[in-house]
């Protein structure tokens, strides 16, 4: 992975930081599995997600609600699947 690519995943790590563990872990845990071999077309769903309202991705995650975004409800439904780290 190059430096740029290192300092982007800093700067995702950084954004991803929600102030709830569990949203915290949750993308944490895309990002130490999924997002260095991610395509162009998956980050940019996973930055979209980002952009959401804290109050509506614990809603989606926890499961009391879906996105009404196909990509957006698929990638959430993903990573809600993703195991715990060892």
């Amino acid at each position: 992975m190059s430096e740029a690519d290192e300092i982007e995943l800093r700067r995702l790590r950084w954004r991803c930081r929600r102030g709830m563990r569990e949203l915290d872990q949750l993308f944490g845990r895309y990002l130490d599995r999924e997002w260095r071999q991610a395509s162009e077309a998956q980050r940019g769903v996973f930055l979209r997600l980002l952009d959401t309202e804290d109050d509506k991705l614990w809603h989606w995650f926890m499961g009391y609600e879906t996105a009404t975004d196909a990509e957006l409800d698929q990638l959430v439904q993903h990573i809600r699947t993703l195991p715990p780290a060892d």
